[in-house]
Formats: structure tokens, sequence, C-alpha cells
């Protein structure tokens, strides 16, 4: 949809482009049904809202908020309370109605109808979560020029493609303050996402309040935790977004923050303490006694009463069965029940686990481990090693929600995740089974992230997920995606999300008193290293650890680096010579920023290994500009400068900082091109 040529696509791909230009690049993610009229409606300070509904509904207080945002884009200072409708209304300007309330339930109505005419909007839905949806929609359509701000005139007939559209924040590894939550939520309401999982125990802690099994919390999460009155709060924010909170206790493995308040449900021997560094630790609770099952009875029955969503889930990933193999208890048990292997008692112990669940009201999800011979129908298959495990589960008969693809933690580029589509044609399935998958969940895991730096590896990507989860599986250009994602990055700021600001904040700590600008425009280029490369490096991560360097820093799929390689690409494969120019100016750019970041570098030890990377860049930018001269057969290429610019890729592919300049494979592209054939 909105296709373009390169050469315009490529104008938008700067960090500094310009909104509000064309309504169209600013939709994400893309309504079902879009059709485009000749009017605008404009927009001044008589615009208000009419709405008949109660001051503390959801809808309401959706309006309420959607008009300050409106009111903080223009300026406009237009009425801030919807008026109440009353029979014939004259002078609407946007006219809301919806049939009911919404249930927060897989499978409720979402829809929306938006239709926009030069003297009037109409926005229509079954229920109030719709509407909430259309002001997203509207807001998104707001543009402006010289005669004011306006929206085009439209027609959207619009519903998620998936019911289950999610994001799960770790709030283990790493603690994630409420206000942290309270922001992504927002952001999520704004690309019509609706299930926020919460990852709430893990080996480095235990991160609610028991009430019950106080030791739990007390001795298990260094004094950072919700309390029940903060979760209650957190689950009447995300209700009034449209979304659900979806809480995770992870078991039987990752469980150490369990067992130093209750020793009683570990399988091996103490001490017990919480976990500082990151892995698959062997702490694993025994699902051999009786007490085991009466503790967690007492403990998830006191969250069901906490949680009202239908679904708990009770993680199952990565047991390693160490504790159960040296326990010689647990190994009778296995004897004389006739328990095969550890797969098989962990089934044995994730059947009593649901059968607590289902006492207490509540539907489970696991991840794929779980899923073992004879286990319930009704569990749900949260898919995080791969679409085979999705296809097993929608084969027997299992819901199943798709992580697997969509891991943002391991800063993989935008379009590998917009390609990871939960139901491609190759996985053979049938209709029936197609309704099993109930779409797909952004998966952020904590290890190497802060309240400072979360957001940066959330947004913007995770708003490409949302539009695979929510838009037709026709709507796949991955040009358009990225143009339409940098508007929609710097819309999320309107709700609080620090992904781009903190950048800055950032480099103003680690250079206190300097210029920043050489060192903001090197981060430009550089990437964290992907997957869990880092891990790899040497650097013994754990949660003391400052999360403030390069990489931290540094964001993954860097808009400059890949506007950088378009142009590249646009140079060398489709021999467009008219972007040498840019790509000069990008390149000597970078020559000249080296001696300006030696200078904003002096005298700072944090910062040795940044004038290392700059002294890379320097020398492939130095390399990428004799490469245009030699395309142009000013200079003779000989075998030493051959063998010369093979060296200096081949050395600034090297990770500095666990992070990689994201500017050497296009460099490559010019010095291969440059090369006689």
């Amino acid at each position: 949809m909105f296709k373009k040529s390169a050469i315009l696509l490529l104008l938008y791909f700067s960090p500094f482009c310009l909104l509000g230009q064309n309504a169209k690049d600013q939709l994400m993610p893309i309504p079902q049904q879009i059709t485009w009229g000749s009017q605008r409606f404009n927009i001044d300070q008589s615009f208000h809202v009419v709405l008949s509904d109660a001051p503390d509904s959801r809808a309401h207080k959706a309006v309420v908020r959607f008009l300050r945002r409106l009111n903080d884009r223009t300026h406009l200072m237009t009425r801030i309370d919807p008026v109440l409708k009353s029979g014939d209304v004259k002078g609407v300007s946007l006219d809301i109605s919806y049939q009911r309330v919404g249930n927060l339930l897989p499978g409720e109505d979402e829809s929306y109808e938006l239709n926009v005419t030069g003297d009037r909007v109409t926005l229509s839905a079954t229920t109030d979560i719709g509407v909430l949806y259309g002001l997203e929609t509207f807001l998104q359509l707001v543009s402006s020029d010289n005669q004011g701000y306006f929206i085009p005139g439209v027609s959207i007939k619009d519903r998620p493609r998936f019911p289950w559209r999610g994001l799960l924040i770790d709030v283990c590894r790493h603690w994630s303050p409420i206000e942290v939550i309270k922001r992504n939520i927002d952001g999520m309401c704004m690309v019509k996402m609706n299930v926020l999982h919460l990852h709430l125990t893990e080996d480095q802690g235990f991160r609610i309040e028991s009430k019950k099994l106080p030791k739990l919390h007390q001795m298990g999460s260094n004094g950072n935790f919700y309390t029940q009155d903060q979760m209650r709060g957190i689950i009447l924010y995300a209700s009034e977004r449209g979304i659900r909170v979806v809480p995770e206790f992870d078991m039987p493995g990752h469980a150490s923050s369990w067992m130093p308040g209750y020793p009683e449900l570990a399988s091996g021997p103490g001490p017990h303490q919480i976990e500082r560094k990151f892995g698959v630790f062997d702490p694993t609770i025994d699902p051999t006694k009786k007490s085991t099952y009466k503790l967690l009875d007492c403990f998830l029955g006191e969250m069901a009463h906490l949680f009202p969503d239908p679904y708990m889930h009770i993680g199952g990933d990565e047991n390693n069965g160490k504790q159960w193999d040296k326990n010689p208890r647990i190994q009778e048990f296995m004897r004389k029940h006739g328990i095969k292997d550890n797969h098989a008692l962990q089934n044995h112990f994730n059947k009593k686990v649901m059968a607590i669940l289902k006492k207490h009201g509540k539907k489970t999800i696991g991840w794929d481990e779980i899923l073992q011979p004879g286990l319930p129908s009704d569990a749900v298959i949260q898919s995080w090693r791969g679409k085979e495990g999705l296809k097993d589960a929608a084969t027997k008969g299992h819901q199943v929600i798709l992580s697997n693809g969509f891991y943002i933690d391991l800063s993989q580029p935008t379009f590998q995740h917009y390609a990871n589509d939960p139901l491609p044609a190759s996985l053979g399935l049938t209709p029936d089974q197609q309704r099993m998958v109930l779409g797909g969940e952004a998966t952020m895991w904590a290890e190497l992230v802060t309240p400072e730096t979360i957001d940066s590896r959330i947004w913007p990507r995770t708003a490409a997920i949302a539009e695979r989860l929510w838009s037709d599986a026709s709507v796949n250009d991955v040009l358009d995606m990225y143009q339409r994602l940098e508007s929609i990055s710097i819309r999320l700021e309107e709700v609080g999300l620090t992904h781009i600001r903190n950048r800055d904040m950032m480099l103003r700590r680690l250079a206190p008193g300097r210029d920043i600008e050489p060192l903001g425009k090197l981060v430009e280029v550089v990437e964290p290293l992907k997957e869990y490369k880092r891990h790899a490096q040497g650097i013994p991560y754990s949660t003391d650890m400052p999360f403030s360097r390069l990489p931290d820093i540094a964001v993954p799929d860097a808009p400059v680096a890949r506007k950088f390689r378009l142009l590249c690409e646009q140079l060398v494969m489709k021999r467009d010579l008219s972007v040498k120019p840019e790509i000069k100016a990008m390149l000597q750019s970078w020559i000249e920023n080296h001696e300006k970041l030696k200078v904003a570098s002096s005298g700072i030890p944090a910062l040795a290994n940044w004038i290392k990377m700059s002294e890379e860049l320097y020398k492939i930018s130095s390399l990428g500009l004799e490469c245009l001269d030699f395309m142009d057969r000013r200079q003779v290429i000989t075998d030493e400068w051959t063998k010369q610019g093979a060296t200096s890729i081949q050395n600034a592919r090297r990770p500095f900082d666990e992070a990689e300049l994201m500017v050497v494979d296009a460099i490559n592209m010019l010095f291969n091109h440059a090369l006689p054939k």
C-alpha cells in the first residue's frame, strides 16, 4: 500500500523527517479498509466531541486524553470535556457512538468505523474498545499546512486480524518501576495492542506482594516489588486503555527467588538466594511434595483474586532438571509412579498446577515446553522456540501465541520482526487449525535493559509488530513500513516514552560539559550486538552493572545507518548516480567528526573505546570516498590499495564495547563495486 519510488522513500528515512505533511504516511497499523476522499476536515478552536456517556466511563476518559493530546500538538486550546449528547446537537465536530461496554477478553469486538467529511467526523463502534482505537487513528491522521490543522476526508472500516496482540515486559531481571509500565501501556494503546504480559517471578527477583506468603516478596525482591494496591492501579490504568494484564509466575524452573523465603519448595539443598547474573540456573520447585501444591494453591488463589484476567501464565521453560536428577527422593517418586524422565515429571507438575488454576477460575498459558502428552486441551501454548512449535500446538488442538521472531531484546532489525507472520502459508494449517492461533507477543526480556533504556528496545520496533498483528497479511511493504515507523516513533513521545530523548541525556552524563554532538553522530551509525552475542564478549553481566555504555545508548536498527545502506544500494544496484553527492556528504561528515569526537572524549576513560570505533569509522569512510573516485576511474586501483581496503573493512567489523558499526556492509558494497571486473 502507498508505494512510492525509492528516491522519495529515502527522504523519509532521515530521523529529522517532518510530520504532518501526508496523513497516509502516519498510519500504523494500517486499517483494514481505507477510502480516501477529496475533502478535508479543518480543526480549529471550535472543535468539540459529542459523546453520550458518564464522566467515569472508559470512553469518556479516553476522549479527555485524546483532546489533551490534540491540544498539546496543535495549541488550539479546544474544549477538553466532551459534550453530552442530547437529541440533535448542532455544530458537531466529532460524533462518537458505541453500543456497549466491551469485555477485556480475547475475541471481543474491537472494530470501529471512522468517517470524515468536510464538516463532520463520525466514529462508531460496537464496543467502547473500538472507540479507543478509532481515536488513535484520528490522531494519526492529524496533519497541517499553511491553512491550519486538518484531517483528510476518509472512510475507514477497521478491525484487528488477531485477537491477541501483546507485549511481554520482564520486570525481574531488571526492575521496572510503575511509571515505566504505565508509559509503555500508553504506547501499546497508540498502536492498538491489547495484552500486557508481566513476567513477575524469575531467578533475579519476585516482583509482586503476597499478603498470604509475605516472605516471597520480602526475601526474594531486594525491596523492588509491586504492592497489590500498586498492581490494581496498573490493571485499572491498562483497562482504561483497552489492555488486559496477564501475569506470569515462572515455575518449576527459573525459580531461585521463590526459595529464600520458602526453602521447602526447593528440589535441592540451600543456601538459597536470588541470582545476580543471567542464564539458566539449577534451583527448581520440587514437584513431588504435597506441601508444594498446598503453597502454590495458596499463592495462586491469592493472585487469582488480584488479577481479573481469565488467563495466568505458569512459564514452564528452561528447566535443566539437574536438581531433580540429584535428589534421591525425587528419583524414587519417579520410579514409584512410572514417570520415565524429567519431561514427564514436569508434565505431572503442570497438570497439578493447571488443576489449581482451574479451581480458581483461570486458564493456563505456558511456554512451549509444557506441550507434553496428556496436556489438557484448554492450555494455551506460547511458542518461543520456533514456528514448528506453533504448528505442533495448533494441530494438537491448543490455542497458541507466537513469540518466536518477536524477541525485541535481541536487537534485530525491524524488517525481520515485520516479516514474521504468525500464519505463513508454509505452515500448511487447515482453517480450523489457523483459528487456534490467537496472535503474538513481543518479548522484552530484561537482562540488558534498565528503566532508562528499556523504551529504546521496545520502541519503535514494536509498532511494526503491532501492525503485523493488526493489519491484513497483504500489508507487507518493508520500505513503506519504515517510512511510517519514523512518524509513529516521534508520536510515541507524546505519551512520555523515552526511546529518543534519553540518548542525549546519557551522552551528557558520560561527557559532562562537553559537546555531545560528535558522540551522537557516532551513535547514529552504531548498534548493539544482536541476538546473544553481547553475552559472549566476556563481560560478566549482572543486575548490578551499569547499563550506560555505547551498546546501551545505541539503538537497534539505527535509522541513519539504514538510510546510508539504501543510498549505496541505489547507487550500486540501480546505477543511480544522483545519490552520489549525498553518499559523499555522509562519508565526509564521519571523517570530519572523528577529530571532534576525540576532543569531546579527551580525558574521559569511559569513552576510550568510542575513540577507537570512531577511528575505524574514519578509515572506512575515507575508503568509501576513494571507492567513489575509483568508480569514476580517477585513480588506478593497485593490489596494495585493494589489500589495505579489505583489511580496513575487516577491522571495522570488530565489535567495540559490545557494539558494531552498521555502515561497514554498505561501504564494502562500494568497495566491491569499485574493483575492476
